[in-house]
């Protein structure tokens, strides 16, 4: 844990001049305003005011008409100090993510950050606490011609060809997150041309969040200073496989040192509590998607037989299952069984993905819900009957679609809280109604450059 007075030392040893106070929108886009070294002191003590429109402007920077957030009105960006990072890829410059508080000094309802700490206190109140990864694909281009990309490698799967032609790049991002403590578990060329997965570490969840927000600045950036773009968009190349942003998560007791997903006697090595969490996530996952998968270019990902989940279903390491039981290691199976979320991609807030996730497996756990019979083949190669005797059901298949069911769910709207769940919808929904008029070019330029 770091204080304002080791944030200072720290920053003043690094050389830093500027620090970047940051957060995640509504749009999902990282922003943020930035105090100088001599400031720092104050604005530790007294945040950096911001317009509370902020939070009603969509990825295009279009202003929405949202009850309380004109014009008029002010919050505070208060940092985290225990958050502060020193950026390998921006000379004399540091960060820290910052919460949203009202002139009096509490936590605004519509800011993010705070709701997954709200969440967080709620998994508390149930003797948890929750542990997350966050498990990213992300594609390296080049650019070819004045407006257009293309892949720096046409090479395949876990190929050591496109690991030779990524090799630096690669070696300068890991490079680049180790100096700000984020641990990576493994790295390899995924099925896409020019397309990398970089898993990083678990951690409790806040912080699980925060190096979300640390990994899309350090892999945009580096990849940026070897003459290359790194698009964390979901659908940045419409033909090849979609980039996601796979969240692994794990319930502890709150001290941190008991995995309760773990039963050493059940057949996929899943608690009772495991498998109430899973029918959670599941009875909730269609507004969940609104939250995991928030773009209007994430549609393109969700589809049949490609690996990324389709329907409502769980199963022991199945991939093309919503929830992944995972296997844990041989000999650390008490500390590694966790799940998986396949419906998630690296344009959401993590923040409100995270919290939501938290939100709907809290929801099963309290109404003991259970999750049905685990599917072991591709739910997709049922037929519509069978999958309808099963339970199963075909996600939304647009950004509306999933907007509206976040809406119709009380669970998640409550747990949002009116402020945020209400800035989100006129948010996405606006964003929605932009690419929808517009042609797949304007679609792909946008997402491309903002994730």
């Amino acid at each position: 844990m770091m204080d304002i007075e080791q944030v200072i030392t720290a920053a003043n040893e690094a050389g830093v001049r500027l620090i970047r106070f940051l957060y995640c929108d509504n749009g999902c886009v990282i922003r943020g305003k930035l105090a100088h070294i001599d400031s720092l002191a104050r604005r530790l003590e007294t945040g950096i005011g911001l317009t509370v429109a902020m939070q009603a402007m969509n990825m295009l920077d279009q202003l929405q008409p949202v009850e309380g957030m004109g014009p008029v009105g002010e919050i505070r960006l208060m940092a985290d100090p225990d958050s502060f990072v020193v950026l390998p890829y921006a000379p004399h410059s540091a960060a820290m993510m910052a919460d949203m508080l009202t002139l009096d000094r509490r936590p605004w309802g519509a800011c993010p950050r705070s709701f997954l700490k709200r969440m967080i206190a709620q998994s508390a109140d149930h003797g948890f606490s929750i542990q997350a990864a966050m498990e990213n694909e992300f594609s390296l281009l080049r650019a070819d011609g004045e407006i257009s990309y293309a892949p720096i490698d046409t090479g395949l799967c876990f190929s050591s060809v496109s690991m030779t032609a990524a090799a630096a790049v690669i070696d300068d991002i890991i490079a680049a997150l180790e100096s700000q403590e984020i641990a990576i578990d493994a790295y390899y060329p995924e099925l896409g041309h020019g397309q990398h997965e970089l898993p990083i570490r678990h951690a409790p969840a806040l912080r699980a969040a925060d190096k979300q927000i640390w990994f899309r600045e350090t892999v945009r950036n580096v990849a940026h200073q070897h003459g290359l773009l790194a698009s964390l968009a979901p659908k940045p190349m419409p033909e090849q496989a979609g980039n996601g942003c796979h969240i692994h998560w794990s319930v502890w007791d709150t001290d941190g040192n008991i995995n309760l997903l773990y039963e050493p006697d059940d057949p996929y090595r899943l608690s009772q509590m495991g498998y109430h969490f899973i029918a959670g996530v599941l009875d909730h996952l269609p507004g969940l998607l609104a939250l995991t998968a928030p773009s209007y270019n994430s549609y393109r990902r969700l589809q049949p037989h490609f690996w990324s989940s389709a329907y409502t279903a769980w199963g022991p390491d199945n991939r093309e299952a919503a929830v992944r039981v995972a296997s844990g290691m041989w000999g650390y199976e008490a500390e590694t069984v966790n799940l998986e979320l396949k419906a998630s991609d690296p344009s959401h807030n993590p923040y409100l993905a995270l919290g939501g996730l938290i939100a709907a497996g809290l929801d099963g756990v309290a109404r003991e819900l259970t999750p049905g019979e685990p599917e072991l083949i591709d739910p997709g190669n049922y037929s519509d009957e069978e999958r309808a005797a099963r339970g199963i059901e075909r996600y939304p298949t647009s950004q509306a679609e999933a907007l509206d069911s976040l809406e119709k769910d009380e669970v998640l709207m409550a747990a949002l809280g009116p402020e945020l769940s209400c800035s989100y919808l006129a948010v996405k929904r606006s964003e929605f109604q932009a690419f929808e008029g517009e042609d797949l070019a304007f679609e792909i330029k946008h997402h491309l450059h903002k994730f």
